[in-house]
């Protein structure tokens, strides 16, 4: 479940940092930075619900964190490359 969720939540904050890097307008390594901010913050979230929720299920509490972390931020990249370039279109000829 928490690897699943984490999948989809990793496409919501792809469409997040989309909306709030086009909302700011800027392009370069900051564009990137506001993005990745926006990730980091949504998996902590995840991981402190998932910490009250799985508490007593989890041996070990480090497990909760490290759960889905890879495929998070992989899913997390594509679908904020590809939601990224599909709102600024094509490129001008």
């Amino acid at each position: 479940m928490i690897y699943w969720t984490r999948v989809a939540l990793a496409i919501v904050a792809a469409a997040i940092s989309t909306v709030i890097t086009l909302m700011f307008g800027e392009r370069g390594i900051s564009t990137f930075l506001n993005g990745l901010t926006i990730a980091l913050l949504v998996y902590l979230i995840t991981y402190y619900i998932f910490k009250a929720k799985f508490m007593n299920q989890i041996e070990k509490k480090s497990k909760i964190m490290t759960m889905g972390i890879g495929i998070y931020f992989f899913t997390w990249i594509l679908a904020w490359v590809l939601i990224y370039s599909l709102a600024l279109g094509p490129p001008a000829a």
